[in-house]
């Protein structure tokens, strides 16, 4: 998108929520949600917004924000860009040896992206587009997902999201088969046996852990087994998994960069490809990533676990692509993500219509109604 870019300047905040009921992986817990809200504002006046992934570690915002505000507002204030991607390729090529010096990598990729975002979203509100439609949308309609779900009872709330509008599902495992199982056999008596329920491992397993426990899954009828591996083993361990079970593979989450997509892609054993794009890429890098991913005949479906802002981003990008994916919208207590996500709080038979207001359509009454859980930096 080739827009002239000026930015006066660019700023982070950090938000704090606190939950009565805490959200529960195989790796951690989070005992509230955080978020870091990019702003960037150009030189006429105009503003936008981002978000940067920041739930692990528990100082993880306040770190990212700083990132922010130190290394990356001065590069990002220092001259005018012929629009989003260049000034996504420059702020990625001049902070790269700083990021492996740091051992820093994940980091510097998540500041990176919610600064993008921000950018997109002020060059689309110059236009009076919304994002969707300015990144190549053709309709603001989006399938859309109930997603962690935690091990603890998890058909109670299933049966309140279903109430919701919601017509899929995901379930965390990795807690043991034994409990894995016992949670999947109550989900298909709450939800039945054609609903969409998927699993999440979150990197849990060992190879032969997944070998062991992915076949006796497969009575589900699950629509795709989420990061059974940890995400740095070789696609040959995938491939020893994929031909050892029947059930879809999805991951993508924790892969950085269009190399890494493109190895992931080639590798032939992903039915469904997740970049984050508040992790890494922004609408710069996870567009074209998105488009190669729809062109190798799988399916695109977005991660996300945070506030509004990352979420609506992500939904106006799966709206651009215009795939069979789904939107993952978390299924705990957030009102970081509930008070600023408008019309995705609004679910009708598993989908979700997107607004035609400008950008990532956030105006100035949301943004004012988080400001009681700002925290200093």
């Amino acid at each position: 998108m080739t827009q002239p870019l000026r930015l006066k300047s660019l700023r982070a905040s950090v938000y704090r929520a606190p939950i009565e009921t805490p959200v529960t992986t195989s790796f951690g817990i989070m005992r509230n949600r955080p978020m870091v809200l990019v702003t960037a504002e150009d030189e006429d006046g105009a503003c936008g917004w981002g978000e940067v992934w920041c739930n692990f570690p528990q100082v993880g915002a306040e770190h990212r924000a700083r990132l922010v505000e130190s290394v990356l507002a001065p590069l990002a204030t220092a001259r005018t860009f012929d629009g989003a991607e260049p000034l996504f390729r420059h702020l990625t090529a001049t902070t790269e040896v700083l990021a492996i010096q740091s051992g820093e990598i994940g980091s510097f990729a998540q500041v990176i992206a919610g600064v993008d975002i921000a950018v997109w979203d002020l060059l689309a509100r110059r236009q009076g587009l919304p994002l969707w439609r300015l990144a190549g949308g053709g309709s603001p309609t989006i399938r859309v997902y109930a997603s962690g779900l935690n091990p603890t009872s998890p058909e109670v709330l299933a049966r309140s999201k279903h109430a919701e509008g919601y017509r899929a599902f995901k379930l965390k495992v990795g807690f043991g088969a034994e409990r894995d199982i016992a949670n999947l056999d109550a989900m298909r008596r709450e939800l039945g046996p054609s609903a969409d329920v998927m699993v999440d491992a979150n990197q849990g397993w060992s190879l032969a852990d997944a070998i062991e426990i992915a076949p006796r899954l497969e009575r589900f009828n699950l629509s795709w087994l989420e990061e059974p591996l940890r995400a740095d083993q070789p696609w040959t361990a995938w491939r020893q998994l994929k031909s050892a079970t029947s059930l879809p593979l999805a991951a993508g989450e924790n892969i950085y960069g269009i190399s890494a997509f493109n190895d992931a892609l080639t590798a032939g054993v992903l039915s469904v490809v997740q970049p984050d794009m508040a992790k890494w890429g922004g609408f710069s890098g996870c567009r074209p990533v998105a488009a190669q991913i729809a062109a190798k005949g799988v399916t695109y479906c977005p991660h996300y676990l945070g506030g509004g802002v990352g979420l609506l981003a992500s939904a106006h990008l799966l709206a651009a692509v215009r795939g069979p994916g789904r939107l993952e919208i978390d299924a705990n207590a957030n009102p970081l993500r509930t008070l600023l996500c408008g019309p995705l709080n609004d679910i009708r038979e598993g989908s979700a219509t997107l607004t035609d207001k400008p950008g990532l359509g956030i105006g100035a009454d949301e943004l004012s109604a988080i400001d009681r859980y700002r925290v200093p930096h």
